[in-house]
């Protein structure tokens, strides 16, 4: 019965339907996040319908205080941030940034950045010549565990 379900399958969508659906099956439903300079709600308005007609959005989110927007839907990145940054003619890139807590050394050099919003540093993980800036030696981290509160041997400096 097998093939005669997906024989059923086929013949129940018209035409147009499946061309559809085959483009949705090639675009798999992603977040895109970009970050852009806003300095008041014309600029917020004018990023936010600058992506809200586009084809495959599901939702836009804009972060005026993080410069910050945020895409999700069946839609290519690199489309998203060609059209941001031509109909508002702002610069615009991918966001750089990830959470504090990633990073092993979040105020190395290349890493910590003063624009980054609170809580953010900038992602230096795939970057080949500032990860190495990034990441702990093992005597760094013999050392610093050494006076860790979560150590139940560590020592205690009083």
């Amino acid at each position: 019965m097998g093939i005669l379900d997906h024989f059923s399958d086929m013949f129940e969508w018209t035409h147009s339907d499946r061309k559809k659906l085959k483009k949705l099956k090639r675009r798999p439903l992603q977040t895109v996040e970009i970050r852009i300079k806003m300095d008041c709600e014309g600029c917020e308005r004018r990023v936010r319908k600058s992506v809200e007609g586009m084809k495959g959005v599901t939702g836009v989110e804009v972060e005026p205080k993080k410069h910050r927007l945020v895409v999700t839907g069946h839609v290519d990145p690199d489309k998203v941030l060609h059209r941001v940054r031509h109909r508002t003619g702002k610069v615009a890139e991918f966001w750089p940034y990830v959470p504090y807590d990633v990073v092993d050394h979040p105020y190395a050099p290349g890493v910590y950045d003063k624009k980054a919003p609170a809580g953010y540093v900038r992602n230096v993980v795939n970057n080949p010549q500032a990860a190495g800036l990034a990441r702990a030696s093992s005597t760094e981290v013999k050392y610093t565990s050494a006076f860790s509160d979560e150590n139940p041997n560590a020592c205690a400096v009083m």
